[in-house]
């Protein structure tokens, strides 16, 4: 199957500070996925895009996109207040290109949490839902939930998508906060993988299982919200 084409944009992500994004809208699209990428890589990680090309190829459209400081190739990640402005301007950016297809937001890591703080500060304007690619509910080696706190403020569905072996969110704590928000919030668990979803050749599995793996459970998730 050939590659959706990805268009480069930019954007206003509040307070005069311009960021660019990369769209990619197959024909057809179900759904637009607004993804926000992790603390140490921008929207051009290769995992990120090939997450994008993935759900493209299930009718989902993406918009991948800078935080600031990322933009001003800054090593720092923006505080709150500005990542948040960020995601909301990226939100609203996707509804004016999305044609009326529903609207969904996460990311990888630093870029999820990101987005479900912003939710939970305020509903973000048409998303049915967050995905979470590797939630950083705590600083490896330093466990802790009080990263996970803000998520009973979010008022939409949520997939959480982690590695068994993610250093960044132990199970044992992850899983009892996922249960605690209740029927808005599902744990989906990659096997083997850590938090870039990495998995070991033992396991007889390769980079391109996983993805189909993250795409397939993300786009029936997003199926069934839609539908409910």
């Amino acid at each position: 199957m050939a590659k959706a084409e990805t268009k480069r944009i930019s954007f206003d992500a509040g307070g005069g500070e311009r960021v660019s994004g990369l769209w990619l809208m197959p024909g057809n699209a179900v759904a637009v996925a607004v993804l926000a990428h992790g603390a140490g890589a921008g929207m051009t990680h290769p995992f990120l895009e090939a997450v994008a090309q993935g759900l493209a190829g299930s009718g989902i459209g993406t918009l991948r996109y800078q935080f600031p400081y990322m933009e001003k190739g800054g090593r720092r990640p923006d505080p709150p207040k500005v990542a948040q402005a960020a995601v909301r301007a990226a939100v609203g950016e996707a509804a004016k290109r999305a044609g009326g297809a529903p609207l969904f937001a996460g990311g990888k890591s630093f870029g999820g949490r990101m987005t479900s703080q912003a939710a939970a500060a305020e509903p973000l304007a048409g998303v049915k839902g967050i995905v979470f690619l590797g939630f950083p509910l705590h600083p490896p080696g330093k466990p802790g939930v009080e990263r996970g706190d803000h998520l009973a403020e979010v008022t939409v569905p949520m997939l959480f998508l982690q590695g068994s072996r993610d250093e960044f969110a132990e199970l044992t704590l992850l899983d009892p906060l996922v249960k605690r928000l209740g029927t808005l919030a599902r744990l989906h668990i990659v096997e083997d993988g850590n938090h870039s979803f990495r998995v070991p050749a033992r396991t007889g599995r390769n980079a391109a299982d996983v993805l189909a793996e993250l795409v397939q459970t993300t786009a029936a998730w997003m199926a069934a919200v839609e539908a409910a």
